[in-house]
């Protein structure tokens, strides 16, 4: 891959991961429950299944998803649910802080690994990603040049940006919110607030086309 293009893969891949969506959503919701550092590992989950994705991209059956509107449909309407279903528990969550005499107590946290794994399935079960995929990807590889050298720097660029923008913009834009979890009133309100987002994030993925 030329320098030239690499920069054009780069500024390409900003714009997209600055992009609001459900892996932003995620995020955030992460960050403002169990910390900005800890947030990383939901991203991790996220970078996973954009490697799925090129992964399958690469391999050709992108194009058949893409070319199959009968799968396409299953695997969109089972990632609108995803989000749906996450959504309504965040919204039906109760306060995790619990408040006596001014005393706040604050529970564990949720683990890395459930948090990798939520991420990893608010990705992997977004269809249009794999579509879009299948339209950006060739945009950036050149047949005439060695594939699984020119696939791994796309991965490794796409992964490296996302994890930047959604770490250092979408993670610290939450931490703004985070005062409001140190009571159930706000932290009442923040699940709302994300479970709605969730939520809508999930029907747009179903109605969109």
């Amino acid at each position: 891959m030329s320098l030239s293009l690499w920069f054009a893969l780069l500024g390409a891949g900003v714009v997209i991961s600055l992009t609001p969506g459900a892996g932003a959503v995620n995020t955030m919701a992460n960050s403002i429950a169990s910390g900005w550092r800890r947030a990383i590992w939901g991203i991790l989950g996220q970078q996973a299944a954009l490697l799925v994705h090129i992964a399958i991209v690469a391999a050709g059956l992108g194009a058949l998803v893409a070319a199959s509107p009968v799968l396409f449909e299953i695997i969109r309407y089972a990632g609108a649910g995803y989000l749906v279903f996450l959504g309504v528990r965040q919204f039906l969550a109760r306060p995790t802080v619990v408040e006596d005499d001014g005393v706040v107590a604050v529970p564990r946290r949720e683990g890395a690994w459930s948090m990798f794994r939520r991420g990893l399935l608010v990705n992997l079960t977004n269809p249009k990603a794999i579509v879009f995929f299948v339209a950006f990807v060739p945009q950036f590889i050149r047949p005439g040049q060695p594939l699984p050298l020119q696939y791994a720097v796309l991965a490794a660029t796409v992964v490296a940006i996302d994890i930047v923008v959604m770490w250092g913009f979408f993670a610290v834009a939450a931490r703004g919110l985070a005062r409001l979890t140190a009571t159930s009133s706000g932290q009442r309100l923040l699940n709302r607030i994300f479970g709605s987002l969730f939520v809508l994030v999930g029907v747009l993925l179903a109605v969109v086309h």
